[in-house]
């Protein structure tokens, strides 16, 4: 019976088969550079997956027993700490801002907006449909994919909108606690009384739009101001969606689903509001999450125009950060659970410059939960 249907089935698809597989073919040849692109990140996506080890690093030694002692001292700025031999204590505002769901979220992560049971269920259709996306860029030329680099899905657009309104509501300030917090948002508004705040992010698309959506009013209403493309904060992981698709120091381009968007003018904001000057295409395969978490702080130092530094961003890095940061002695949610998407978390960056060398810690009781939180 089985075997009868199948040869039934077999009959009736393999006049098909053949122009089928005749017409891919012809279509693949005259999309001939996207071909070659798509091989190009495949072969980079593989030696990354066995070569790369980003998730792989000695912590460094905890400073937080030194570093308290000079914080409690009331060293601070360009002060130098009572007994602290010269060490110079500083502080930087950080706010950290992670991206909305990405189409590989959507793909392979549960997520917080559907039960295990209805993932499970949905799983290889869901696989399936992000092939067909894959397979539909592809022969349709498309510098673009549903798996490097991947971008926000439909979600994650609206969870960036919602952060959005929330930034923008005039009831927002009211629902905040603390003065600190209102700070903290005025700072994110950019309004004109806040500390100077500078908008940052990683060089990959979902962490770029995410800020760009989000802060979109703040960007209308600052002519001149742009998301600085800061390549240290790139995902930590071996995945090909942490992989850039974006050329050092050229125009990112928008995705698909972004373009399709009516909450902005994404090809214009990614051409004429990203600076994309210290882009330096793809993270090497010898580093690892260490090395550009460290060089993000110093690069956050370097920045002695701004207070704040506003961070798109994604969830293991910033996971790793409050990991590698947060002293050993703290029991923080952050070194456990994710920033949820569009969440916003703030906290106080610390630098004690030894006469050796410099040495990083978060302020354990500066982490704020602005918008959405940890899960």
């Amino acid at each position: 019976m089985i075997s009868s249907l199948t040869s039934e089935l077999g009959n009736f698809f393999s006049p098909y088969i053949r122009p089928v597989i005749i017409l891919i073919v012809a279509l693949l040849c005259f999309q001939l550079p996207t071909l070659i692109h798509k091989i190009r990140l495949t072969a980079m996506g593989v030696v990354y997956f066995v070569l790369c080890n980003d998730k792989s690093w000695a912590k460094p030694n905890d400073p937080w027993p030194f570093i308290q002692p000079l914080l409690n001292a009331g060293a601070d700025g360009d002060s130098k700490a009572k007994g602290g031999a010269g060490t110079v204590i500083e502080k930087k505002t950080i706010i950290f801002v992670r991206h909305g769901e990405s189409t590989w979220n959507e793909t392979f992560n549960k997520g917080s907006h559907r039960s295990a049971m209805v993932f499970a269920v949905g799983f290889v259709p869901n696989l399936i449909k992000a092939i067909l996306y894959e397979l539909y860029l592809l022969l349709s030329g498309r510098m673009d994919s549903w798996f490097y680099d991947s971008p926000l899905s439909e979600l994650g657009l609206s969870q960036a909108d919602s952060l959005h309104s929330f930034l923008t509501s005039p009831t927002t300030k009211n629902t905040l606690s603390s003065p600190t917090e209102k700070t903290l948002l005025a700072s994110l508004r950019g309004e004109a009384s806040a500390p100077p705040s500078l908008l940052i992010s990683s060089n990959l698309r979902r962490a770029l739009s995410t800020v760009a959506v989000a802060f979109r009013t703040r960007l209308s209403e600052n002519e001149r101001e742009k998301i600085i493309v800061v390549p240290s904060l790139q995902e930590i992981s071996r995945n090909p969606d942490t992989l850039s698709l974006t050329p050092a120091h050229a125009v990112v381009t928008p995705s698909w689903i972004d373009c399709e968007s009516k909450m902005c003018d994404m090809k214009e904001l990614m051409a004429e509001r990203v600076d994309v000057s210290m882009n330096r295409g793809n993270k090497p395969v010898d580093t690892n999450g260490l090395k550009r978490m460290t060089e993000f702080c110093k690069y956050a130092f370097e920045q002695k125009d701004y207070e704040v530094l506003i961070v798109g961003g994604h969830s293991i890095w910033f996971r790793s950060f409050f990991r590698t940061f947060l002293p050993k002695v703290i029991r923080h949610i952050g070194k456990d659970k994710k920033i949820v998407n569009g969440g916003t978390v703030a906290l106080t960056l610390v630098r004690a410059r030894f006469p050796n060398e410099d040495k990083y810690v978060i302020d354990p009781g500066s982490v704020s939960v602005i918008y959405g939180g940890f899960k």
